[in-house]
This record gives structure tokens, sequence and C-alpha cells, in this order.
């Protein structure tokens, strides 16, 4: 059950779980955007190399305070282990590694590593491979529903760069769009048949640059982050009610 403070009586009062109200935050390079599974409204306010995770949550907290919310998914752009981060962002600023999340916002809290929070969202069954194309490379795999975060981008490519040099913000910037585009269509078909997914997904701002994907290749949506986070919070009271 989770609770809230009734607006009428002062008092705080059990929520069933199925009805408690998820705030959903996404960490980008660029972007901190939130949104909750009640109203449905995106909120954002600018990232970068200088934001750390105090600050984070301070704005977050200033650009919800209108709205009521029982518990908060958090997609964060790195490893995550035990909920919190395992390591600093390479996009942010310090702060991160270890930070606890639940007690600064005194809510509950799941932190997941950003792509997969996305490919939650975007998983419609089977084995999903789901790469997201933005400021670097996420990677995550969903197998019969199982979530698997992943680190892809940073595994060696070429010329001693890796995956992420070649198909990330800077290498479109540095070599341009027609080879930024084989890069990808190249990345795509060696984790396609190193990893065998049934279908993958592409999400990320620089989705939408690539041309004519392979069959098995889809494109994602970028809300479905939000979604994620909506969906874990439902896998999670499921999952409660079957043990009770």
């Amino acid at each position: 059950m989770a609770r809230k403070t009734s607006r009428k009586t002062g008092k705080t009062e059990k929520r069933p779980a199925s009805r408690r109200t998820v705030l959903a935050i996404d960490i980008g390079g660029t972007h901190v955007k939130v949104m909750t599974d009640r109203e449905r409204i995106k909120r954002e306010f600018e990232s970068g190399p200088t934001l750390s995770a105090v600050e984070m949550v301070r704005q977050v907290k200033a650009l919800t305070r209108d709205w009521s919310f029982d518990v908060i998914s958090i997609g964060y752009p790195g490893p995550v282990v035990h909920n919190r981060p395992l390591a600093e962002p390479h996009n942010l600023g310090r702060g991160w590694a270890g930070f606890d999340f639940h007690d600064a916002f005194g809510r509950p809290v799941k932190v997941v590593n950003d792509a997969l929070m996305q490919a939650i969202g975007s998983y419609q069954g089977g084995r999903m491979l789901f790469l997201g194309l933005g400021t670097g490379l996420g990677s995550a795999m969903i197998v019969e529903g199982v979530y698997e975060p992943m680190e892809l981008g940073h595994l060696p490519y070429r010329k001693d760069a890796t995956f992420e040099d070649y198909v990330g913000a800077a290498g479109l910037e540095r070599r341009g769009r027609k080879k930024w585009r084989k890069s990808v269509d190249d990345v795509i078909a060696r984790l396609s048949a190193a990893l065998e997914p049934d279908y993958i997904v592409l999400g990320g701002g620089n989705a939408d640059k690539v041309d004519n994907p392979p069959p098995k290749v889809r494109f994602g949506d970028n809300a479905n982050a939000f979604e994620g986070g909506f969906r874990i919070w439902k896998k999670a009271s499921r999952k409660a009610i079957a043990h009770r």
C-alpha cells in the first residue's frame, strides 16, 4: 500500500498500489524530463555537464511542486546497482555515484539505466534489443519479460574507439550524417548477429536521422521512457500481489 497525506484531514492515508501515482524522471545529457501517469503532462529543464544529483533533485522538486505523486522512477544515464548509480555519468556533473534518491525525495524510488527504462516502455514481447541513439549509445535487452541493462556503447569498435564514439552525438557531428548512418547500420548488424534479438528498437534523439533501417528494426518513441517508468511500478505491484 502506498501512503498519501489527505488535503482535507491532514492525515496520512493508505492508497492501494494499483491507484498510486508514479512520477517518471528521464535524465538525459541535455534535458531532464518529468511526467506522472495521472496528468501525462511533460515538463523539463536543461541538464548538461555541470548538473549534479543534488541540483537535479532540487529542480525536480521545484518543477513538480504542484503535482501529487506517491512513488518515483528514474532513468539514469549509466549503470545502476542496488537502486543507486554505480558510477559518475559521462555527460553530467559529479556527485551521482551512490546517491540515495529515496532519501533525497522522501518517497520510494526505483532507479534503472535510462536505456532500460525506455526499453521497458517499448517492449512488445519476445527478445528485444533496444539501442538509444542520443548523446551516447544506450542499450538494453528484454528477453521474455526479463530486463537486462547493458553498456554496449563502451565496447571497443574501431581504431581504439568505442561504438559510442562512432554512433553517439559526437560521432555524428565529427563525421557527418552519411558516414554516421553507415556506422549505425554496421553497429546494428554486429549487435544483431551477436545477440540474436527477435527485433530491435531504435530510440533516442538521433534515431530519426537513420534512413532505411533493416527489416527487424523499428523506431521507438522517446515518450516510451515515461511509459517504462510507469510499467516498472506496475510490474512491482503485480509481483507483490502474486506473493501474498
